[in-house]
């Protein structure tokens, strides 16, 4: 049984040092199901300091031995996968198959893509007389979102416990279970006790403690670009690395001869999954504006099929985004997109049909959409999806770039060299030619206002290891 109540500080699960909590709200039914314990810089101070007794000899451990804990922490986490999914569903709507396949499915595929990069990842390499080390930063920070829970915990966690660093989790209070588990799977794998440390909490107390202390040494955030802008301010007097996966408004350019049916019916789909709620969502649709008409038919019809409702009833497409804010701040952009002129091709504002309580969205779509619209230009984290048109290759170029963020892109064309030819263009950290989707071992993160730093793979594990140049090393 899940304690909600604690936090596992130093391998036990402690009191928190102030008896303060919140409901954890149930977005299908409006309801609360239970309190989550909220953290203090007390609680953030003691975990710190369990963090950094255990990096002196978890710093280390020897390339084997870290084999050996995340093959463990694997064989513990497959056994807890129907509760993660079902905790994901429960706390942030995303209907069960999917929370279980894709949600939970997400955190165990990097636990295992970590755990092949570390088997024959070079930590040592000779340069000229010298050897370059590369060894663990120290003391991390972990700040992670709702939107996908385990997939931004163990991208951070597994890729941490490989270079053999100690660390600090504070994940969202809104989908504190799945993170509750995870701590649990740790402990049971064996992970020594300090090397991993939970605290829940909200951003402006236990974030901000963690940002500002002088014993963390890197602080890895996934959230919003405003979130990311507070941490690194936070972080910037102690000089810790900050690595940030931030917003997007990532573009989906269909070129002239893409298969349209093909590309827009995949892109409608991406863009519905998990009800929008995805940093990397296609959320622009840039396409030839001769074809804007056919284009928005078939988009409609992948609409009017996507079902909002209940996360654990069948034939259920999208269940309802997180919480009331969320959803009061989609239907403000909703509204929006309508009075700015766009043409309302399929949702709109308010609850779905039949739907009488829940944070549930309608799937919208929007066309001749121009890119000085705010629904063109802000980020809506719903199932909103916006249609450009451009009257050329170089125009759609033009408008998926004009944009402060930088973390996606996806690219249709008559071809892949088409494809390639315009992906290259594309000023983003991941670009998706022609329905391909992202590959677990290369890098993911933003250019611009979409981070920096770079998770996954080898370049996930990179990001939490220092460079060291040992001159004389390799001298005769």
């Amino acid at each position: 049984m899940v304690n909600r109540m604690q936090f596992y500080i130093d391998g036990a699960w402690v009191d928190p040092a102030v008896k303060k909590s919140t409901p954890v709200v149930n977005p299908a039914t409006e309801e609360a199901m239970y309190e989550v314990a909220l953290g203090s810089k007390a609680d953030v101070d003691k975990a710190v300091a369990a963090a950094k007794r255990a990096f002196a000899t978890f710093s280390q451990t020897s390339r084997e031995e870290r084999v050996a804990l995340l093959t463990k922490v694997i064989e513990v986490y497959k056994t807890r996968i129907k509760e993660i999914g079902a905790a994901v569903s429960d706390e942030m709507g995303a209907p069960l198959p999917m929370a279980e396949k894709l949600q939970a499915g997400a955190g165990l595929g990097h636990l295992m893509t970590t755990l092949d990069v570390l088997k024959n990842y070079h930590f040592e390499e000779p340069v000229g007389t010298a050897m370059v080390l590369r060894e663990p930063i120290g003391v991390v920070g972990m700040i992670t979102p709702w939107n996908w829970p385990l997939n931004q915990i163990a991208c951070k966690v597994a890729p941490a416990l490989a270079a053999g660093c100690t660390m600090i989790l504070k994940p969202s209070e809104f989908t504190p279970t799945s993170a509750l588990i995870f701590a649990e799977i740790l402990h049971e794998a064996g992970v020594p006790k300090g090397v991993f440390n939970l605290v829940n909490g909200l951003g402006p107390e236990v974030g901000a403690a963690m940002s500002e202390h002088p014993d963390i040494d890197m602080i890895s955030f996934t959230g919003s670009t405003r979130a990311g802008i507070d941490v690194a301010k936070r972080a910037a007097p102690t000089v810790k690395r900050v690595s940030q996966e931030l917003g997007g408004k990532s573009p989906n350019v269909i070129l002239e001869g893409a298969d349209l049916t093909k590309a827009v019916t995949g892109g409608v789909m991406h863009m519905f999954n998990n009800s929008g709620q995805s940093c990397n969502a296609p959320s622009r649709m840039i396409v030839p504006a001769s074809k804007m008409k056919e284009v928005a038919a078939i988009a409609k019809a992948v609409a009017d099929k996507t079902k909002a409702g209940d996360p654990r009833a069948d034939g259920t497409t999208i269940g309802p985004v997180v919480n009331r804010g969320q959803w009061d701040k989609i239907q403000g952009l909703i509204k929006k997109g309508i009075d700015e002129g766009a043409t309302l091709v399929a949702g709109g504002p308010g609850l779905p049909e039949g739907v009488n309580k829940g944070f549930y969205v309608r799937p919208t779509i929007f066309a001749d959409v121009t890119p000085d619209m705010t629904i063109a230009r802000e980020e809506i984290f719903g199932p909103v999806l916006t249609i450009i048109g451009a009257k050329d290759e170089s125009e759609a170029v033009q408008i998926a770039n004009d944009t402060p963020y930088g973390l996606a892109g996806y690219v249709s064309g008559a071809s892949v060299e088409d494809a390639k030819r315009v992906g290259r263009q594309i000023r983003a950290g991941n670009v998706n030619l022609q329905g391909v989707p992202n590959d677990r071992t290369a890098p993911f993160g933003g250019y611009k206002q979409s981070g920096n730093g770079r998770e996954w793979g080898k370049y996930g594990l990179e990001d939490f290891l220092e460079v060291k140049a040992v001159a004389g090393f390799n001298a005769a």
